[in-house]
């Protein structure tokens, strides 16, 4: 049986964006400091409950646990359920142009008052020097997802979490290995801000900026280029 071509569809964007223009507004910081708080507190639940997974666990187990937890969130905690009306693990989306119908991020966040079609979706990756996960596989397999307009291609924000394992911060290798990569021609990963720390250091959180060079088709989009994204990045131990 062959596969399905590789080709653009720009009926699947039509459909999906009607009615919309993309990209779609920011979500607040505000906002986004919540979910990173909702994020750390649900991975400390799911670390103190079944640490052997959470240490040594593959990153679908973490993910499948983290997923679990959250949803159980909105049914708990009112300032979540707010904010948040559920969280599904590997729900398929389509690429950019409709080329891939069955992407699957690690974790789809609904928002309340957002447009379905279009959750905050969070990349997750394991660092673990001594098992060659690294953060050039963290960007190379994450991150490189959202410059090229696999994940969040509508939205301006998207987030990546990192389950460490072996002492990393962000501070120590996310921001050396992407310093190195801005100062390729052309920037690697299409960096235009390295990591900056949000908060008081509570959390090993930061935000970083890149580029987006594909064009939107099939829809009223303007302008045609979908403009930067925000990746929040969230190191948790």
């Amino acid at each position: 049986m062959s596969l399905p071509a590789i080709r653009p569809r720009p009926d699947q964007i039509a459909e999906l964006t009607r009615g919309l223009e993309l990209p779609l507004p920011k979500v607040s910081t505000v906002h986004l400091e919540i979910i990173a708080e909702g994020l750390l507190n649900a991975f400390s639940q799911v670390r103190a409950s079944s640490p052997t997974t959470v240490m040594s666990g593959s990153e679908a187990e973490v993910t499948a646990l983290l997923e679990a937890r959250l949803n159980s969130m909105v049914e708990e905690d009112p300032l979540w359920r707010q904010l948040v009306l559920c969280v599904a693990r590997g729900k398929e989306s389509v690429s950019y142009d409709g080329s891939h119908l069955e992407k699957r991020p690690d974790l789809s966040i609904y928002l309340s008052g957002k447009h379905r079609g279009f959750p905050l979706v969070v990349e997750a990756k394991i660092i673990d020097a001594a098992t060659s996960k690294t953060e050039a596989l963290y960007c190379d397999n994450g991150l490189r997802r959202f410059v090229d307009g696999e994940y969040a291609w509508g939205n301006r924000e998207a987030y990546m979490i990192a389950y460490v394992r072996d002492g990393s911060s962000i501070d120590t290798k996310l921001t050396p290995f992407l310093a190195n990569a801005m100062a390729q021609t052309p920037p690697g990963y299409l960096v235009e801000e390295l990591p900056s720390a949000v908060g008081a250091g509570e959390m090993d959180l930061a935000h970083t900026r890149h580029g987006r060079n594909f064009i939107y088709c099939g829809s009223s989009a303007s302008p045609a280029q979908p403009g930067s994204i925000s990746v929040w990045h969230l190191w948790m131990v």
